[in-house]
């Protein structure tokens, strides 16, 4: 494969999910959070290409998005394929790069036994102290029926008010934009993300056996500027996983610049 080649990889039960590659050095997979795709995500590119020289770095569209199919019914052992099959191209045993609830995916995928030498999680939305609402114990099924009665629209603004946190009126904005469209079309995928975190945004303690079988080297990184309990959760989960470690890089909200990341992935996932 070339330079900022574009790809695909057919998963386990038919599902062609597309991909990305930049640089030509160890393997390293970007799994995007809950919306998200390298098309509308430009830091995956950014972080990829500076880290040519280290790492071959695949960002992929997760199934439903972008330039992905999809396969019906959905379950998270689907995207756990999804992830091997793109492990299979890039190479194994593959450090892993998740961002938000794709973070809480490459624990899963870690704890299922893919070959997965090094996990770098950034900001897992869990929520475990009172510092914020807890996600509604209702809210997949609110997507779901959203979705089925032909709604998308509001489906994403569950998904921007309940979970990202934001005010109805700065969500009316958003649907006034150009990017409404993308979110509309993502839609049906935002249940999907909702499976993966379970009852891990409830406020109640992480589970400590979802992810007992983790033995990959982890490094759990939060903005300086994040909400408050996006720092409470890296730290429980830092806590709770014998092989984390903890890292708070530049950043505010939830998200950090390239070069940042890129350096903290050089440092802890590069073999030299």
């Amino acid at each position: 494969m070339t330079e900022n080649a574009r790809a695909a990889v057919v998963s386990a039960d038919g599902t062609v999910i597309a991909f990305s590659a930049w640089g030509r050095g160890e393997p390293l997979i970007i799994i995007d959070g809950a919306t998200a795709y390298p098309a509308i995500n430009p830091l995956d590119e950014e972080i990829g290409r500076l880290l040519g020289d280290e790492f071959r770095t695949y960002a992929y569209d997760r199934r439903g998005r972008g330039e992905s199919t999809d396969t019906a019914p959905y379950a998270v052992s689907r995207e756990i394929e999804d992830l091997a099959a793109l492990i299979t191209v890039a190479g194994a045993p593959a450090t892993v790069f998740g961002w938000s609830s794709g973070a809480v995916l490459a624990l899963d995928a870690a704890a299922a036994g893919l070959p997965i030498s090094r996990l770098v999680l950034f900001e897992p939305p869990f929520v475990v102290d009172g510092s914020r609402p807890p996600l509604p114990a209702d809210y997949v099924r609110r997507l779901d029926a959203a979705v089925a009665d032909g709604r998308p629209g509001d489906a994403a603004e569950l998904f921007l008010t309940a979970a990202a946190g934001l005010p109805a009126e700065a969500v009316e904005g958003i649907r006034q934009s150009d990017f409404w469209p993308v979110m509309e079309a993502v839609a049906p995928t935002i249940a999907y993300d909702g499976r993966i975190i379970g009852t891990t945004m409830s406020r109640a303690p992480l589970p400590r056996d979802r992810w007992a079988a983790v033995s990959a080297p982890t490094l759990v990184l939060h903005g300086t500027g994040t909400f408050p309990f996006i720092v409470t959760a890296a730290h429980a989960l830092t806590e709770l996983l014998p092989t984390a470690t903890l890292r708070a890089v530049e950043g505010e909200q939830h998200s950090a610049p390239a070069d940042v990341l890129a350096a903290a992935l050089r440092d802890f996932a590069y073999t030299r």
